[in-house]
């Protein structure tokens, strides 16, 4: 660091910028003890400019009698000095043994400018520097300023950043500072090593940690920068990971770094001592309360006898005893978890301790760094409140609520001692962080073709706590938009409130012959039953209608009408008659069209039936113990949910249906995933259900076949064969997922095979149609051709279709990337059994992103 100097202050203003102290000025006279018999009105003050006579004086405090000696001119030389007001401070003795203080004021910052920052905007670094435009100008601030950028730029990954400050001199005592910046190239981490880790591989561990080594992506991403602080932070994630897996000895000893001038870069090192694995010998509950059942709180307990010793278990456990003990009305209750471990059998004999803690109250709740999230918005995140029992459970789950309202880059809940010893005062500290998103995403797969979203939203709109986002789809096959609003503290309990307004419109495609357009409105309830456990409570109203191309839609190509007259809508096709106009082959679909393809008789009639609305109350419960929701290795995910629609509307059902994946690690980072699945439609009153009501399935139950390649499917020789749906299916599937280990792990590539099987049968849509001149034959009966010429309408109006209960199964491999562009997936899948009338795709790919 250096300073690039244009003065005219000559040797001394030299000197001050370059660190000379000015403890005892050069030319600076000390009084003597028999000159002392002064008095603060009779200092003189020369050399100020902007600085008042008085408040130079106010510096010198007189002793006994109002008179000044040797010590207190001392005094205030120094504090004189130390208000950076200041270059050069004098003493000297006037006429008289009076006082002669002589100032040399700092000159006055007229601006303040920055060259050579590409990466950091100009508004950035000047909010991070003390020195200020129209403030007083200070060698030593300059200095912690050019530091302070240059942490700035490190914290950005940059190292290599030089910083120079230039003080440019004005006219009127008045100086420009300006800070010259050298970027430099981004200072990355080359490689992460881990010492000493036998349980788990070196590619396990880097999934844990929030470093990343560099890599030819990492211009999307930034935790491959080093940064000293994520690095410290991983060694507590690493310990933490381990003791949360039976390893209660483990001790990360260090993380050590090394910049590697060649490769530019850092090289990160965590070396571990894991330790012996423990199990749970034994479970058991002590109280020093006096009427206080210990063995109550067993069933708060989370710790089970033979499982592994799991920290966050007995924290869990921890905070529920305690929060509980609370409601009981043991307000200053404590649980002191204890351990004795087993070294020869490897066990950990866990003993949860209840005693009556110290009575200390909280007597206020502070709130700092939140300049526009509203208090109310952090308060109501805490179970306690001023007054209430000091309860450290209570404190810690607020802290990590707090934490999750992603409203902040940091949160840190500490306490200072209140008005008197049974008092405490909790001081939130808090980093406010942006909450608004503007997003841009495209995507592509093998069902919806291209699709792109826009899409604006706010996580904590006006500091209110509140979530808003609209967005608008447009894609080969899909288009629409929707409004979303939730208020997560409904008349300020925890019961969450979403309103959600969507159109959506799904085109025909090579799946399905139809298009449909839903237009719909759906308020919600949710409520967290336990951190594991939450409950969705809902009300949707839509209006769909379906709609079909021009050339499936062409009902009215008969010569001539039942009355024998010539039909002036008539329009014939050349490849499916003869010359004389007469059909080849009458029509299947009842309707006297010819056999160019209709569409199918549930598709007709519910386009007969125009638009149809749908009203219906349901209900989500959620069982959630992944532990990690975007790339689980371990836990357990259900969801089960019911829909009854019939409340008002023109069609009512009940709608069923349980989803459930286990995540497991097995060996060599290979991950087991077990899904199952199964879902039920059943009839509601005099209703019939309609087909869009039904199930439609494909590679989201079996991969390997189409979307809605599977079950009942409409078979008329001449019709396009849609897919019906079913009221009934199940699905299961077994699946490993396992890294590639030749690349590197931030490249982000895993690898997946699996099986999978399940079925989707029982239609109960409509299977005849009778109208006004149609003649209506059972269902699955054979349609006889019509030979006559005119062709007699209605010749077949009953549904021919195939609902066999064959089982569909399939093996296949995946590629699973977890790409800087979004989450990518690539199938394929060979089909093992299917029904005769399925429709297969062995390849399936699905994507996007947000850019």
């Amino acid at each position: 660091m250096k300073f690039g100097l244009r003065l005219r202050g000559g040797l001394l203003a030299t000197l001050i910028m370059f660190g000379a102290p000015v403890v005892a000025p050069v030319g600076a006279v000390f009084v003597s003890s028999s000159a002392l018999a002064q008095t603060v009105q009779s200092i003189s003050v020369e050399g100020n400019r902007r600085v008042e006579v008085e408040t130079i004086r106010s510096y010198f405090k007189p002793g006994p009698g109002g008179r000044l000696d040797q010590g207190a001119i001392d005094d205030g030389l120094k504090a004189l000095i130390e208000t950076g007001l200041f270059q050069d401070v004098r003493i000297n003795r006037g006429p008289g043994g009076q006082i002669v203080v002589s100032v040399v004021e700092n000159p006055v910052i007229g601006r303040i400018a920055f060259e050579g920052n590409k990466k950091i905007k100009d508004e950035q670094l000047t909010a991070e520097v003390q020195s200020k435009a129209r403030g007083t100008f200070s060698r030593a601030m300059v200095q912690s300023d050019t530091l302070r950028i240059a942490e700035i730029y490190r914290r950005s990954g940059r190292y290599d950043v030089r910083v120079t400050p230039e003080v440019i001199e004005q006219p009127n005592n008045r100086v420009d500072l300006i800070f010259t910046i050298v970027e430099g190239s981004k200072t990355g981490v080359k490689s992460i090593e881990f010492v000493g880790n036998v349980a788990f591989s070196s590619y396990r561990l880097r999934d844990v940690i929030k470093t990343r080594e560099s890599n030819l992506l990492s211009f999307l991403a930034s935790g491959d920068i080093y940064d000293p602080d994520r690095v410290e932070a991983d060694r507590d994630l690493l310990r933490r990971f381990y003791l949360k897996n039976g390893f209660a000895d483990v001790q990360v000893v260090a993380a050590l770094t090394e910049y590697d001038p060649e490769k530019k870069g850092f090289n990160v090192t965590f070396k571990i001592e894991e330790g012996s694995q423990y199990r749970v010998g034994a479970v058991d509950f002590r109280s020093s309360i006096p009427n206080f059942d210990p063995s109550s709180m067993r069933a708060y307990s989370r710790v089970g006898v033979g499982s592994l010793y799991n920290v966050e278990s007995v924290e869990k456990s921890v905070e529920e005893m305690q929060i509980e003990a609370s409601r009981r009305g043991y307000a200053f209750a404590v649980v002191r978890p204890g351990g004795d471990r087993n070294f020869e059998a490897h066990t950990v004999s866990v003993v949860f301790n209840i005693d009556e803690g110290p009575r200390t109250y909280i007597e206020r709740i502070n709130l700092r760094g939140n300049t526009r999230t509203r208090d109310y918005v952090i308060r109501r995140e805490f179970d306690i409140s001023e007054g209430d029992a000091y309860n450290r459970a209570l404190v810690d789950r607020a802290e990590r609520r707090l934490k999750n309202l992603d409203y902040f880059k940091s949160v840190k809940i500490t306490t200072e001692p209140g008005s008197s010893s049974d008092r405490v005062i909790l001081i939130v500290d808090m980093e406010e962080k942006s909450t608004g998103d503007f997003s841009i995403s495209g995507g592509y797969s093998t069902t919806d073709g291209a699709l792109a979203e826009v899409s604006v939203s706010e996580r904590n709109l006006l500091g209110r706590g509140l979530f808003a986002k609209a967005s608008v789809t447009y894609g080969q096959y899909a288009r629409g938009y929707s409004l979303s609003f939730v208020e997560p503290y409904l008349l300020d309990y925890r019961v969450a409130l979403g309103l959600d307004l969507y159109q959506r419109q799904q085109l025909s495609n090579s799946y399905i012959s139809y298009g449909t357009k839903t237009l719909g409105f759906s308020p919600r309830l949710g409520f967290s039953l336990r951190e594991d456990l939450a409950l969705q409570l809902r009300y949707s109203i839509y209006q769909q209608e379906i709609s079909l191309p021009g050339y499936l839609a062409n009902c009215n190509n008969i010569q001539f009408l039942p009355d024998g007259t010539p039909n002036p809508a008539f329009n014939p096709s050349p490849a499916f008659s003869n010359a004389t106009g007469i059909p080849l082959a009458a029509s299947t679909n009842g309707l006297g069209c010819y056999s160019d393809g209709e569409a199918s008789l549930p598709v007709r009639k519910e386009l007969a039936s125009g638009k149809t609305l749908t009203s219906a109350l349901g209900y989500t419960l959620t069982y959630n113990t992944l532990d990690n929701n975007k790339n689980p290795s371990d836990g357990l995910l259900v969801d089960f949910r019911q829909d009854f629609a019939g409340v008002g509307g023109d069609v009512s059902y009940l709608k069923s249906v349980i989803d459930a994946k286990y995540y497991t690690p097995l060996v060599s980072d290979i991950v087991g995933l077990v899904h199952v699945q199964s879902g039920i439609l059943n009839k509601i009153g005099s209703n019939d259900l309609r087909m869009l009501d039904h199930f439609q399935m494909g590679p989201n139950l079996v991969r390997g076949f189409a979307p809605n390649g599977i079950g009942p499917r409409d078979i008329n020789p001449f019709d396009t064969q849609d897919a019906l749906g079913g009221t009934k299916y199940w699905g299961a599937s077994l699946e490993l997922q396992m890294p590639f280990w030749f690349l590197p792990k931030e490249v982000g590539l895993k690898g997946a095979v699996y099986a999978d099987a399940g079925g989707l049968y029982d239609y109960k849509g409509p299977t005849t149609w009778s109208v006004t001149g149609e003649t209506t034959t059972p269902a699955n009966s054979n349609c006889i051709p019509s030979t006559t010429n005119p062709v007699t309408a209605g010749t077949c109006t009953g549904l021919i279709y195939d609902d066999s209960k064959v089982i569909r199964s399939s093996v296949g491999v995946g590629l699973i990337w977890q790409s800087p562009f979004g989450p990518l997936r690539f199938d394929y899948a060979v089909p093992l059994s299917k029904g005769k009338y399925d429709r297969t795709q062995e390849f399936r790919f699905g994507g996007g992103t947000t850019f």
